[in-house]
Formats: structure tokens, sequence, C-alpha cells
């Protein structure tokens, strides 16, 4: 009789650390909890799930997605599903998320955020913005608003 009662909890504690949502204000408010702006997500976001103890997550859009990034007006899309790993001021290895610059697709494979700034990592090159700069989601190109 102990042994299945070491197995539930063995296994509420697993629930315990991961988190699987629907939603992107959740999606969002993950950003928040981990010193990012939300506007680093697009508004479309459908559901997303993070393990609490290893920080992978995984965030499915209602569909791949192309914006406009600010400052610098960076063409960007994120595919139907995003993925990575997420700690405090760090999320690393990055997929799903690719901006045009120099003629050519990169993909941005981390970005720390470091006070007012965010850091964007394309392999071994970065480039720096201000994050106020991201305190908005982006709508996807061609979506029209729900109000």
């Amino acid at each position: 009789m102990a042994i299945p009662r070491i197995i539930i909890f063995l296994c509420l504690s697993l629930v315990s650390f991961s988190v699987s949502a629907d939603g992107g204000s959740a999606a969002h408010d993950e950003l928040i909890k981990y010193g990012f702006p939300i506007g680093l997500l697009p508004s479309n976001v459908e559901k997303y799930t993070i393990n609490r103890t290893s920080g992978v997550f995984s965030i499915i859009l209602r569909d791949s997605c192309r914006v406009t990034l600010p400052p610098d007006n960076y063409l960007a899309t994120y595919s139907r599903k995003i993925s990575g790993k997420i700690v405090e001021n760090r999320i690393a290895e990055l997929d799903g998320i690719n901006v045009r610059a120099f003629f050519k697709w990169w993909g941005i494979t981390g970005i720390k955020s470091s006070g007012q700034d965010l850091v964007f990592e394309v392999g071994v090159v970065s480039a720096k913005y201000p994050s106020k700069n991201f305190d908005i989601s982006p709508l996807c190109e061609g979506t029209r608003s729900s109000s």
C-alpha cells in the first residue's frame, strides 16, 4: 500500500514543476516573471508549457507570424512553435524566431535582459536594444485587432 502512495506523491511533485496553460496573456506574464518585456512574443500565443525546474519551454502560436521589430524596423518571423530555455534575465537555446538583416535571415539563439536593455544573440554576434521598445506585444502582419 505504501508503494502506490509514493508513486502518487512523485507524480504530483513532477506536475508541480511543469506548467501548461492556454492563452497568450499567461505566456506574456511568464516573460515578466523572468525579467523580460511582453513584446518579445506576438499577440497570437495559443498555449505554452514550461518546466519550472529546467526552464525548458515551448510556445505554440495560432499560426506562424511576421512582425516588424522596433526600433530599426527589422522584419522578424515567428514559427508556429517556439522553444528554448529560460532563467531569470536569460533565454537560451532559442529556436523559432528569425530576423532579416543584411539581406539574410538569421536565427535568434538567445536573449539577455540587462537592466534597461535587451541583448539579442545571433550565434556569436549580438545586438543591444532598449527593452522599452518591446513593452507591447506586436500584432502579426496581416491580422486585425479583435477590438
